[in-house]
């Protein structure tokens, strides 16, 4: 019998999170760390990326990344190799934004700012993981992290909801493309989860209108996603690619 803690360890392992300074990449990079894998925490805020590096310690390296520009990438992963000897085989596409309007009020900026991000940026960042660890001739892990907004409408933000859909499907073709390689391509998609950041909205009359929606009738919290992700970037997830792994309290599958 495999000894659990192994299959879901990542001792020896090298992992990249990127949106490392928002909150929820900020508690995937404590989750991979707790399980063993030095991490590179990327994102353009390298102030607070700087302080949870020193709030993780040993084993942690905050690199600045725009995830909309090719040539950052490239400096971020000569960064990681630098810093560690060699490239990620753990990564964590978690970067993300979304603008806030009805359709017909977005702008070209405001749909580009998004798809750029979201999917492009994913894009950029996976391909420049796997084309080192092809060449190193080594496997990986890369978590895609996208949304039930890939799966269903969310009112008001069509660049985000396009874009997470992208992703999903970018997910599959790398899955199948990569497999080969022994790199593993997996998209983990949230439903709501309680942040800093929206914790004031889901106070609100309106904010709990939403949460009722969600049949266990209560957000996610960033530790339902701990189990989930340290199954797809670990051994434990060894034969899982091209999956879709939803965590929303069974929001997107509720009665329409």
């Amino acid at each position: 019998m495999v000894d659990p803690q192994r299959l879901f360890g990542l001792t020896g392992s090298v992992a990249l999170v990127t949106g490392a300074s928002g909150a929820l990449g900020a508690h995937f990079a404590r989750v991979l760390h707790a399980a063993g894998a030095r991490v590179v925490l990327a994102a353009r805020r390298v102030e607070a990326l700087e302080a949870l590096a020193g709030e993780l310690g040993a084993g942690a390296v905050a690199v600045p990344l725009d995830v909309a520009r090719p040539e950052s990438v490239a400096a971020c992963f000569d960064a990681a190799e630098r810093a560690f000897g060699v490239a990620p085989d753990v990564l964590v596409n978690n970067a993300g934004i979304a603008v806030s309007k009805p359709a017909l009020q977005q702008t070209a900026e405001d749909w580009d700012g998004v798809v750029e991000v979201n999917l492009r940026g994913c894009f950029l960042v996976a391909t420049e993981a796997g084309r080192r660890l092809v060449a190193a001739k080594r496997g990986g892990a890369i978590v895609n992290i996208a949304s039930i907004g890939g799966l269903r409408i969310l009112q008001g933000v069509a660049g985000y909801t396009a874009s997470k859909a992208g992703l999903v499907q970018l997910t599959k073709q790398l899955a199948v493309e990569w497999a080969r390689y022994g790199i593993r391509v997996n998209a983990l998609c949230p439903g709501y989860v309680e942040t800093p950041i929206n914790r004031e909205f889901f106070a609100s009359e309106a904010g709990q209108a939403v949460v009722k929606r969600v049949p266990q009738r209560r957000l996610g919290a960033p530790d339902d996603l701990t189990g989930p992700l340290l199954l797809l970037a670990s051994k434990a997830g060894g034969h899982m690619t091209g999956a879709t792994l939803v965590v929303d309290g069974g929001h997107s599958v509720n009665a329409l």
